[in-house]
């Protein structure tokens, strides 16, 4: 018999002596293929004691101020035999009472990946600091961003149309209708102009600079194993930033600049501010007054405008004079960071930006923090990513990465980094235990492993015009890979799909003269060649480089030709010389090449050989019971195949109860 220790928050909890812990342990079920599983315990009650009733602050008792928080999980630790086994977290489930009085706490323990949910909760994208990449968004700014080299630019712009179709026609003569077209064909001089409006077009953000923004926001750290600048797979991927169907505009139509002129601040609290963005997260809750003071040297009109977490909470409206406002925000500051912009068509200095903080704790004296500093205006339209990055959870952004690499993640006890990789060098890195002679010889059932005889992959966005078309022709969505063995199988369907677009692409071709060009161009637009917002849009760029010359218009009447740009792409090459990657499921005919030569699909790499496992007629599930020892149980990772017999076998799910060491595997035969 073991005996277990609880940690919560530092503090050891009392526990009953015959109370045993039950923890379940999953790193990817065969149930649910497309899910992350981690730790977590049956509900388990400890004794309503002196150190727990303090460690929980008499939750029973509501009439406690500043009491125990159930909403949130806590950070807990486990022992076993005063050995470290598992570190997590506890929710408090709720409280027994026995004639009014407490007698028991109800709590679960959860492995600490789970956390990266809660940490995350419902934030959106828009929170995250990415405003080092705003832009100009001025014709000459996309010229720039359309031609800048992705693998050291960090911020590009494809040549991707959110509106106007792009076509080529070299032809000598142009007809009426194609004056003011879409038709990339440069001819200099006269008054017949066509080619990509510069308006027509979008930036796009390095994925991997979101990945880093999540890291900072949240005070967390992901291995280097897949999230890194070599796994180019991974590096050079895009996020379009297209939040709104059509047109790129700022808030309310107006220019608007971020107001980074604050001071680290001065005053009992000099933290809360970056220069940029006030901090309430970690900040005294009982503030008492803000203020907010902006005072520019002109009389020019301006607005200011407040966001929190990314989202504007406050306008004021036209102002021409010194902006001073106290506890202005109708709800009040609470926890979250909050920005300020200007919104003004004329540049304006302003000589002082200022936030006052007041706040008083119990029993101490009421104090206050100063942040105030100058700031300079400038009016020029800024593509501000926190306005224009899709209106998407950060939280399904990550998991949309997850699944499309087939990722899976734990926390690194010794570095306390949360180790990503994918599914395949997870169980590449495993190591091998004999359990053989801990296993219960008289309980044992060998099963049926695969519980679905089809699983799709496919994206959850094919609605743009040259995806859909495929997929009304062709019967099947644009890259969307079906995998099933070939046979009758018993079973359900089990469906992953990605929370992206998946655009199909168009490679122009001269309509005078029908040869190719190197110009390949995203059309975002319905079947009905309208404006389409759609789900967020991951791609490759790639830029040519002395290719087809394009016209590139400055205005309706002005335009220029360049032969550098940026295409997107689904494939990471053009070339399947140089690369096969894609980021279809299915090995589709390239856009580009016209050919199915890009083998590397997210099936093909990243889900083909775990699926062939399962969907192997040799795949069992066994199910056997086993009473473990320390050295193993303390030591085992979901990684490692428990061999029994001279048979290897991956872990589907282990279920230990932590005092006596009896253990529920689920097994895979190691195929």
């Amino acid at each position: 018999m073991q005996t277990i220790q609880l940690y919560i928050e530092g503090q050891r909890v009392d526990m009953f002596k015959d109370e045993s812990v039950t923890l379940t342990q999953s790193i990817q079920n065969i149930r649910d293929i497309a899910k992350i599983f981690t730790d977590f315990s049956r509900t388990f009650t400890i004794p309503a004691s002196k150190t727990n009733n303090k460690i929980f602050k008499h939750y029973y008792n509501f009439n406690i101020e500043k009491g125990f928080d159930a909403r949130t999980k806590k950070n807990a630790i486990i022992e076993i035999n005063h050995l470290p086994f598992r570190d997590g977290k506890i929710k408090l489930e709720g409280v027994d009472l026995k004639n009014g009085v407490p007698y028991t706490y109800k709590i679960t323990f959860f492995g600490s990946t789970v956390e990266l949910k809660d940490l995350l909760g419902e934030d959106k994208l828009a929170i995250l600091n990415l405003s080092s990449f705003d832009r100009d968004y001025t014709p000459g700014a996309i010229q720039t961003g359309l031609f800048a080299d992705p693998t050291s630019s960090d911020i590009i712009v494809p040549l991707i149309t959110h509106t106007r179709r792009l076509f080529y026609d070299s032809s000598s003569g142009h007809s009426h209708d194609d004056q003011f077209s879409g038709n990339l064909y440069y001819v200099g001089g006269g008054t017949h102009h066509h080619g990509v409006l510069w308006s027509d077009l979008k930036y796009a953000i390095r994925v991997a600079k979101i990945i880093e923004a999540i890291e900072v926001k949240y005070n967390i750290t992901f291995s280097d194993d897949f999230f890194t600048s070599s796994n180019l797979p991974y590096y050079n991927l895009f996020l379009w930033l297209h939040r709104k169907k059509g047109s790129v505009e700022s808030l309310d139509g107006l220019q608007s600049s971020l107001v980074n002129g604050f001071s680290n601040g001065v005053g009992e609290d000099s933290s809360m501010t970056d220069g940029s963005r006030l901090n309430i997260l970690t900040s005294p809750s009982n503030i008492t007054e803000y203020e907010l003071t902006l005072t520019p040297a002109t009389s020019d009109v301006y607005r200011v405008s407040v966001r929190k977490n990314g989202v504007q909470v406050y306008n004021s409206g036209d102002r021409t004079s010194t902006f001073s406002e106290i506890n202005f925000l109708d709800a009040g500051i609470e926890n979250a960071e909050y920005t300020v912009y200007i919104e003004s068509a004329s540049n304006i200095n302003f000589t002082l930006v200022k936030w006052d903080i007041s706040y008083r704790i119990p029993p101490a004296e009421p104090s206050s923090s100063t942040y105030s500093g100058s700031f300079n205006y400038v009016s020029t339209f800024k593509f501000d990513i926190s306005q224009q990055i899709p209106d998407m959870k950060v939280i399904d952004f990550i998991t949309g990465i997850f699944k499309m690499f087939n990722l899976t993640a734990f926390v690194d006890k010794v570095t306390n980094k949360i180790v990503v990789k994918t599914l395949d060098s997870f169980y590449s890195d495993g190591g091998y235990y004999d359990v053989s002679k801990y296993i219960v010889s008289d309980s044992s059932s060998v099963n049926l492993a695969l519980p679905f005889r089809e699983i799709n992959l496919e994206f959850e966005d094919t609605e743009t015009i040259l995806a859909k078309q495929h997929g009304q022709l062709k019967g099947l969505a644009w890259a969307k890979e079906s995998y099933t063995s070939g046979k009758e199988l018993d079973g359900g369907i089990y469906n992953i799909k990605l929370p992206f677009s998946k655009v199909k692409y168009e490679r122009l071709i001269d309509v005078d003269t029908n040869n190719d060009t190197t110009i390949q161009y995203g059309f975002f637009v319905d079947d009905n060649q309208d404006s389409y917002l759609g789900k967020p849009l991951l791609f490759y760029p790639i830029r040519q480089t002395g290719g087809t010359p394009i016209s590139f218009r400055i205005s309706e009447t002005v335009e220029t030709s360049y032969s550098s740009y940026n295409i997107p792409s689904n494939s990471l090459s053009l070339n399947p010389a140089t690369s096969k990657v894609n980021i279809n499921f299915s090995a589709e005919n390239n856009e580009y090449t016209g050919e199915p030569d890009f083998t590397d699909t997210l099936f093909n790499v990243y889900y083909k050989e775990y699926l062939l496992s399962v969907f192997s007629e040799k795949n069992r599930l066994t199910k056997v019971t086993a009473y473990l020892p320390l050295r193993i149980l303390l030591n085992y990772t979901l990684a490692d195949r428990f061999v029994i017999n001279g048979n290897s076998y991956k872990i589907n799910s282990i279920t230990t109860n932590l005092e006596t060491g009896k253990s529920e595997l689920e097994l895979l035969n190691d195929l």
